[in-house]
């Protein structure tokens, strides 16, 4: 009667002792667009974060065997441009730093992959360019992806995103002919697309 429980154990995949995750990732955001208050002859402009590469790192802990939390840290590098051109542009950095909710299915047939959904919550900080004054606001994301792991401790992982950023409270940003430009309540979203190495301990 004792032997069978344990022989049981013995049969379970060793990673499902491993709790903790490191994950590098790397890949590419789309822009970002949408319409300020009107500025001069109620002209509303429209401002863009250019899109780009993203990098950064995430941190997790597995709770369950399928389930897992994330802290992920990501920047990306845009450059910001107004039309009509109220306002000189330049280059920002988005930091955003999220609490994501993973949680994986698993595969008859293909142990070595699950595929997986993801919720997160966090925010994001807006700050380089000119027009602006750094500012962070409440960002989300959701979206999904797929884990491969060849062997127990290092893997791979390639997810998709939507991520939004509220602009609430106002925003402002200099125009050049000394004009100030206000956007608030509004949302501007973006899709990711990133991949990395998954290491396991």
């Amino acid at each position: 009667m004792i032997a069978c429980p344990l022989a049981a154990q013995t049969q379970q995949p060793e990673f499902k002792d491993l709790y903790w995750e490191v994950t590098p990732m790397f890949g590419y955001r789309t822009n970002i667009s949408f319409k300020t208050d009107p500025v001069v002859n109620n002209v509303r402009s429209k401002i863009t974060f250019e899109g780009g590469a993203a990098y950064g790192v995430a941190f997790g802990a597995r709770f369950h065997d399928e389930d897992a939390v994330e802290f992920r840290w990501t920047r990306q590098d845009a450059r910001v441009r107004f039309s009509p051109n109220f306002a000189e542009g330049g280059e920002l950095s988005i930091d955003q730093f999220h609490l994501d909710f993973s949680h994986e299915y698993e595969i008859d047939g293909w142990p070595e992959g699950r595929p997986f959904i993801m919720l997160g919550i966090g925010a994001s900080r807006i700050s380089g360019a000119p027009s602006f004054n750094g500012f962070t606001r409440f960002s989300f994301g959701m979206g999904g992806g797929i884990k491969v792991f060849p062997s127990q401790q290092v893997g791979f992982k390639v997810q998709v995103q939507w991520l939004p950023i509220v602009f609430n409270p106002e925003v402002t940003a200099l125009c050049a002919g000394n004009c100030v430009i206000r956007f608030g309540g509004k949302i501007g979203s973006q899709a990711e697309i990133a991949a990395g190495p998954v290491f396991r301990f």
